[in-house]
């Protein structure tokens, strides 16, 4: 995400009171940002620069700024804290905050947060942190205002009263159980404050939203959140226990990750990658990459070199090449990205996955063959030869239509094996299309000219 105009202006004012000496008055500018705003300088500058400017920080801040930066930089401001920082970084912090808080920090300051909490709260947190990062339960948060079925909505209206500012921020709603806390439904506040104080909770409270189970996906979540246009749901165990609820807040979070680990993903890379990493940290991490890459573009020349008489034959094979490929990898591209984004939203279901394949063979055999009519007519021109337009137009459409097939297929595959596709289908598509083009313009070419 980039700096808007407004946050570049705060950092070059920042960079200016710096360079003139001016600390105290670049201490009070950035503490008088947001924490999200800080968070955000802090990851749109270099680490000596970071350095500097969290050293300015107020620790007041601490946590919730740690809680918001990626995964990267958290952990470069970490390893800047002592342990005394660090343990008051974690005072106040809600439990799904200090819950993904807690695991970067040293090991051995876990046993000293936890001791530091009471018995009720730590097993609230320990609860959290027993679910995977992944899910639902490690995505809620604990601190929730509960009430009774039975009881009238006068007295909810009193124990609202009584608790004050104590009353959880984005509650849009109060979560009914019984005695033994297990779910019942909802209270929206607007029903507490629009119906007679007289009636029971158990009159007014609604059914819905249905809980989610702590084991449902983070995706799946995010979507109900979306569909049903939710500030808050309750969420619970398997047997129906209340264990916390899920704000919006958390929600956009991982609707931005998700987002940002489809784009890194394209390249190899993670959506929590510091800009600013140290040199050899980049250059290790791409090298993997690079070197699948290179695995791959080694296939594909090896099925080059299979028809070498052939291209040392036909010189124009040489200059069309790269034409088959190239359009065959933009059209497996396109497949692959809906696909991808049919299995992110959960569109895609083994009931309508016969339809899509089927509707993608249709459009790719549709556009094979209007484009292949084309580089067919342009390359018959070029080279006045009717076998090579021919040739080109045919292998086009192979590639074509195999390249739809494969964009649609492959993610779903790699989704079967546990493989993400955002971070592997693109290389290996592009190894198929290569491939498949290259084989296909070569071996009619090695038919027909030869």
């Amino acid at each position: 995400m980039s700096l808007s105009a407004n946050e570049t202006d705060k950092l070059d004012s920042l960079r200016g009171l710096l360079d003139s000496g001016s600390v105290k008055k670049a201490r009070r500018m950035i503490n008088a940002l947001s924490t999200g705003e800080i968070s955000h300088l802090l990851e749109s500058v270099p680490p000596p620069e970071r350095s500097i400017l969290w050293n300015m920080v107020d620790p007041e801040y601490d946590g919730e700024i740690l809680v918001q930066v990626t995964e990267e930089v958290r952990t470069d401001l970490i390893n800047q804290m002592d342990r005394s920082e660090l343990l008051n970084a974690t005072e106040g912090l809600d439990l799904d905050d200090l819950a993904d808080l807690i695991e970067n920090l040293p090991y051995t300051i876990t046993p000293e947060i936890l001791s530091s909490l009471d018995s009720q709260h730590r097993k609230r947190l320990e609860a959290v942190l027993s679910y995977p990062d992944d899910t639902a339960g490690h995505l809620l948060n604990t601190d929730t205002v509960t009430v009774r079925p039975e009881v009238t909505l006068d007295v909810v209206l009193r124990y609202l009263r009584q608790l004050g500012s104590k009353v959880p921020k984005d509650t849009d709603s109060l979560i009914v159980v019984n005695r033994q806390d297990k779910y019942l439904g909802t209270l929206r506040l607007s029903a507490v404050v629009s119906n007679d104080p007289s009636e029971t909770v158990a009159e007014i409270m609604s059914l819905e939203p249905q809980p989610i189970l702590a084991t449902t996906p983070q995706n799946d979540v995010a979507r109900q959140f979306e569909q049903l246009d939710l500030i808050s749901a309750p969420v619970v165990n398997e047997e129906g226990l209340l264990l916390g609820r899920i704000t919006i807040d958390d929600i956009v979070d991982v609707i931005r990750e998700e987002g940002e680990h489809q784009f890194m993903g394209q390249a190899g890379l993670s959506e929590d990658e510091d800009m600013f990493a140290p040199v050899m940290l980049s250059a290790r991490r791409r090298a993997l990459w690079l070197g699948l890459n290179l695995l791959t573009a080694l296939m594909a020349s090896w099925v080059i070199g299979l028809f070498e008489a052939t291209i040392d034959k036909v010189v124009a094979l040489a200059v069309l090449m790269p034409i088959v490929a190239s359009m065959g990898g933009i059209a497996g591209s396109q497949t692959l990205a809906l696909t991808i984004r049919g299995l992110a939203l959960g569109q895609l279901s083994a009931s309508n996955k016969k339809w899509l394949i089927t509707k993608e063979l249709a459009v790719g055999s549709i556009n094979s063959l209007i484009w292949a009519l084309v580089v067919a007519f342009i390359a018959g021109v070029w080279f006045d030869s009717i076998q090579i337009s021919i040739l080109i137009g045919v292998a086009m459409s192979i590639n074509l239509v195999i390249a739809a097939v494969m964009g649609t297929l492959l993610p779903i595959f790699l989704d079967q094996v546990g493989i993400d596709p955002a971070l592997a289908g693109s290389v290996l598509l592009t190894t198929v299309t290569d491939i498949v083009g290259f084989f296909a313009f070569l071996g009619l070419a090695t038919l027909v000219l030869l």
